[in-house]
Formats: C-alpha cells, sequence, structure tokens
C-alpha cells in the first residue's frame, strides 16, 4: 500500500517536468501522446501475431500485450522526445 501511494505521488510530482504538446489550442503531456501510440502499436501487433501463429504460444496475454504497449511507448519517446 504505501509502494503504490510512493508510486503514484511520484508520478503525479514528475508529470511537470516532460514536454508539453499543443493540440487544438490544449495542451497535453508528451508521456500521454506515447502511451497512446504505444498501445495501437501494440494493438496492431496482433494481428500480425496471429498471421503468424504465434499467438496461442504467448504467455498471459494481458502481461505480454501491456509489456508491448509500455515497450512501444518508450520507444516512441526515445525517438521524438530525446533530449541528448
Amino acid at each position: 500500500m504505501g509502494l503504490a501511494l510512493f508510486a503514484m505521488a511520484a508520478a503525479v510530482g514528475a508529470g511537470g517536468c516532460d514536454p508539453v504538446i499543443d493540440v487544438a489550442g490544449a495542451n497535453f503531456p508528451a508521456w500521454l501522446l506515447c502511451v497512446l501510440a504505444g498501445s495501437l502499436i501494440a494493438a496492431a501487433f496482433r494481428p500480425l501475431f496471429v498471421v503468424a501463429r504465434i499467438d496461442p504460444y504467448l504467455g498471459p496475454r494481458p502481461l505480454i500485450y501491456t509489456s508491448l504497449a509500455a515497450m512501444f511507448a518508450l520507444i516512441v519517446w526515445i525517438i521524438f522526445f530525446n533530449r541528448i
């Protein structure tokens, strides 16, 4: 319980440190765009897994597709918002 509360407080506190994207006059944090893009890319991979016939062999699907969405979100973040 304490660790989850700390993680949520850290996420809220660090939310102001990221870039902001202006969409039609509304400001959105960049991580929101990355999460959306990562989720859409992970959803697009499911038909590829079905055609390749590896979908039945994947472990617990919610864990696999959530991990794929997180991985793709981080890749999008690195590609578009890397400040190095």
